[in-house]
């Protein structure tokens, strides 16, 4: 009896003098991970230190061992490019820190792990247990439409964990949940490839009130301008208009094409004819991936909606946009007043929210100056004023700023132009009258030019001239004698 007590108290003793620590460590697929390991022992004599791994089905594998003569062992698969992952640090061992760090952590470390210390031939344990948590996408790089799964695992998994999916720092719901009672997050998302879902996922897992993260990228390629069908492209009638469609810069592109759909098709889209003044570019050896198109002058019938096709390894991606079209119609509120009004019209207000009216006045010398502002839809110019022969710009704004503009040129109605033009006839009357008087000045200096130079040629004969003169008075004789006669 005395003797069990004996040994009773000596194990009581050695478990006073020599206690391990234990916890549970979380890490991320590619961090580093610290399993830590600490006693306090009165001994001073030098310790073996070995680090091992559980097995399932099989006896534990040593990862790392340090005798006491300081020689270290590196357990195989523990040793990538020469450089061993797992070891602890030189400079905690004396003061009885064994923890053990892993670098570059792979999700097949989890597990559960065993740290021996032996003072004087004596080995008490300490157990850890690393959770390896990781995100995989596959692919992570995918075409657009494509389907792709997002996987948050944490291996070994911990029961009663709950898993929450952000995207970008902001919190993703499910395509399938936004119309539904919101359920437990899934450890498993599967979605097609588009730009909602490109970006930065991260898995947040709460275990007993702890919250570990890990995070992985998702990249989608395709058509990358515009990012989204129904995209609203606005133009001017008369400008010109830039219909983009522009791929991610290392897809092989097979084939291109242009559509234009017609309005108003209830299940699948019609085509229609494109406008006589599109152009669709022509991808080049540097920009192979640009395949966008553009209209020359548009016309007000010239909106709808335009498709963008384009192969892809034998996939095809297409992009619709629309061609929202804007211009000013005017008419006249009174002939006497010469007051008129302007309208801004488009083929599409959904996305307008704000109109805005800018006077532009050019200079004598081409400078550019603006006016007045005003709001609205419409304008009414109620004088005749020299500012209706300027022009006048409507800006149309939406929610993200300004969507477009277009101008109005020149004078605004038939009875300002009526008393511009009676105003500008005298002048052109005037001008007329000038060029004829000058014309008939014209003519008689030349015909005194040129009897100047007629007598200036005959002084230099004078016998000829007494000939001329002569024979004139004779000539002159004869007429009188036979008119006698």
């Amino acid at each position: 009896m005395r003797l069990e007590f004996l040994i009773l108290g000596m194990i009581t003793l050695f478990m006073k003098g020599a206690q391990c620590e234990a916890t549970e460590v979380f890490a991320e697929a590619g961090s580093k991970a610290l399993l830590p390991c600490k006693c306090s022992s009165s001994s001073t004599l030098p310790r073996a230190i070995i680090w091992s791994k559980a097995n399932s089905g099989s006896s534990p594998s040593t990862i790392w061992r340090m005798e006491r003569s300081g020689m270290q062992y590196w357990g195989s698969g523990w040793t990538q490019k020469g450089i061993q992952r797992a070891r602890c640090t030189n400079s905690q061992l004396e003061i009885g820190d064994y923890s053990l760090q892993i670098n570059s952590v792979r999700e097949e470390d989890g597990g559960y792990y065993t740290c021996r210390v032996s003072p004087g031939g004596q080995v008490p344990q300490n157990r850890v247990l690393l959770r390896v948590i990781k995100v995989t996408i596959s692919p992570p790089v995918a075409i657009w439409g494509e389907d792709v799964s997002i996987t948050c695992n944490v291996t070994p998994w911990p029961n009663a964990a709950n898993v929450e999916w952000t995207l970008n720092n902001s919190p993703f719901v499910h395509q399938a949940e936004m119309n539904s009672i919101r359920q437990t997050p899934k450890k498993v998302l599967r979605e097609e490839a588009n730009s909602r879902v490109t970006g930065n996922w991260t898995c947040a897992v709460d275990y007993k009130g702890k919250v570990v993260r890990a995070s992985s990228t998702l990249t989608v390629k395709g058509i990358i301008n515009p990012s989204t069908d129904s995209t609203k492209l606005y133009s001017a009638v008369g400008s010109e208009a830039y219909l983009p469609c522009v791929l991610s810069p290392d897809l092989n592109l097979s084939s291109s094409a242009w559509e234009k759909l017609k309005p108003r098709s209830l299940f699948k889209p019609v085509t229609g004819h494109l406008p006589t003044t599109f152009s669709p570019s022509s991808p080049s050896s540097q920009t192979p991936w640009d395949i966008s198109a553009s209209l020359k002058e548009v016309k007000f019938e010239d909106e709808g909606k335009y498709r963008c096709s384009a192969t892809i390894g034998g996939q095809q991606l297409t992009r619709i946009m629309q061609l929202v079209v804007a211009k000013i119609e005017s008419s006249v509120v009174s002939k006497k007043k010469g007051s008129v009004t302007l309208t801004c019209q488009l083929t599409d207000t959904s996305e307008v929210t704000d109109y805005e009216w800018v006077h532009v006045v050019y200079g004598l010398n081409g400078t550019q100056s603006f006016g007045s502002i005003k709001k609205g839809k419409t304008l009414i110019l109620n004088e005749v004023s020299e500012e209706n022969w300027d022009e006048w710009v409507c800006r149309f704004y939406g929610k993200q700023g300004i969507l477009g503009n277009v101008t109005h040129h020149s004078q605004i109605t038939s009875g300002l132009t009526g008393e511009k033009s009676s105003a500008a006839s005298p002048n052109i009357a005037a001008i007329v009258g000038l060029s004829l008087l000058l014309l008939v000045l014209l003519l008689i200096l030349a015909q005194m030019y040129k009897n100047h130079q007629r007598r200036k040629r005959i002084f230099q004969y004078p016998a000829l001239e007494t000939i001329v003169h002569t024979a004139s008075n004779q000539q002159e004789e004869r007429e009188r004698s036979r008119g006698k006669k």
